[in-house]
């Protein structure tokens, strides 16, 4: 991908070519600024001097991963993939719900519950999907610090989970529903992981089908659909899905469980697309919204493979598109960490004090370090996220996988915690 260019005044430049970076910071007439996303800074050059072409940032929420793209008339010039971390804090909420209702029916000091003591307030939505709408609103006001950007491209428009569930309703109902233009195809083949749901068969042509049939009492909701190949489609016809695998018990148990998942992805989106729309606005830039079918369709159209950050490039209206590198980064949410004075058991019981000052020896949870070990069982050189420890023996998340017990003597810090896990 491209390299971000600031001026001496930290307004933004077009993103050059990583040669082309190289080159400016082997002359000296450019450092680094940052590594993630990589930014150099050219100390001796304004904003005026030079000209700036207009960026456009595309945007495709998702409930898990949002892809993000920035596009320079056809040219795709940086791609991330940024994972949330929204399930991680519904279930945290939880499981503190839960050890706070145990320590209450407790024989221990007893207080009545309170309900109804907090009023929300118009536009409410749950801390697990406004962490969603607030790290796609973080990346779009720092992109803008980085890049011309004139403009914003969001899909706004992907599932009916309401039509999907009842697909009898119309009038005034309908009107009144989450959603409306539906993509149920693309939403099954998500929900069955683009393969057969009875033989697994993938990169196939799949077809809509019925578990329970239609013939024998189905109905057209969604958990009543799977997507299946041609042959095993055939095979199956109007048998009951318990005698059409009788003899694989284990693909009946995992079939039926799935299709009763809810719509938990198709819900997060569809209750932040909205939210995110006017936090967007809040930015001052005009906003190009899409669907989901006009994106798979831009996509499909240029044989491009499906990818989170492919998918926004194709946002909104695009003829072609020239795709620089299919090597996107991958952002990943962590958080800031805890407001805990002390972690607890399964219990709810205290069991370790956590301190109040979070710097250890110049470091911080949430660093990205760079340690060279010279000496000891660990010789070696490890790039990744450390976890600081008040005796300086840190730990450190790699991509291979978790060093422990790595002295704080050996790191070097390369970039500073904000929140984000970076790799590529």
């Amino acid at each position: 991908m491209r390299v971000f260019v600031l001026d001496k005044n930290k307004k933004p430049l077009d993103p050059c070519q990583p040669a082309r970076a190289r080159i400016l910071l082997k002359q000296g007439k450019a450092r680094v600024l940052k590594r993630y996303p990589f930014t150099i800074i050219m100390p001796e050059l304004e904003v005026k001097n030079c000209v700036t072409h207009e960026h456009q940032l595309k945007i495709d929420p998702g409930a898990k991963t949002t892809g993000l793209a920035i596009v320079q008339d056809n040219k795709v010039v940086w791609g991330a993939e940024l994972t949330h971390r929204g399930f991680q804090i519904r279930d945290a909420l939880i499981s503190r719900r839960r050890l706070r209702r145990s320590r209450r029916n407790r024989k221990t000091r007893y207080r009545q519950p309170r309900f109804l003591n907090r009023k929300r307030s118009v536009g409410w939505l749950a801390p697990s999907l406004m962490s969603r709408v607030h790290n796609i609103l973080t990346w779009t006001k720092k992109l803008s610090r980085l890049c011309p950007i004139v403009g914003i491209s969001q899909e706004l428009v992907r599932f009916d989970t309401q039509k999907m569930e009842n697909p009898e309703i119309s009038g005034v109902e309908y009107q009144q529903g989450t959603l409306y233009g539906y993509e149920l195809r693309e939403y099954l083949l998500e929900k069955w992981h683009r393969q057969c749901a009875y033989c697994g068969a993938a990169n196939t042509p799949l077809e809509i089908e019925h578990i329970k049939p239609l013939a024998r009492g189905g109905s057209n909701r969604v958990c009543n659909l799977a997507i299946a190949c041609h042959k095993c489609n055939q095979t199956k016809g109007v048998q009951e899905i318990e005698q059409f695998l009788s003899g694989k018990p284990s693909v009946l148990k995992r079939v039926l469980a799935q299709a009763k998942k809810p719509l938990a992805n198709a819900a997060a989106v569809n209750s932040t697309r909205w939210k995110l729309y006017n936090h967007l606005k809040s930015t001052g830039l005009p906003i190009e919204t899409g669907s989901g079918g006009l994106t798979k369709y831009n996509r499909c159209r240029q044989n491009l493979p499906k990818t989170h950050w492919l998918d926004a490039a194709n946002v909104g209206k695009v003829d072609n598109l020239y795709i620089e590198s299919y090597q996107p980064l991958l952002i990943t949410a962590k958080g800031h960490g805890t407001r805990q004075m002390c972690r607890t058991n399964k219990f709810g019981f205290p069991t370790r004090y956590v301190p109040r000052y979070k710097e250890v020896k110049g470091f911080q949870t949430g660093d990205i370090v760079k340690a060279i070990v010279t000496k000891g069982k660990k010789i070696g050189t490890y790039t990744g996220r450390v976890a600081t420890r008040q005796t300086g023996s840190f730990n450190i998340s790699t991509k291979p996988g978790l060093v422990q017990g790595i002295s704080h003597k050996y790191c070097s810090v390369i970039h500073r915690k904000d929140g984000y896990y970076y790799s590529l």
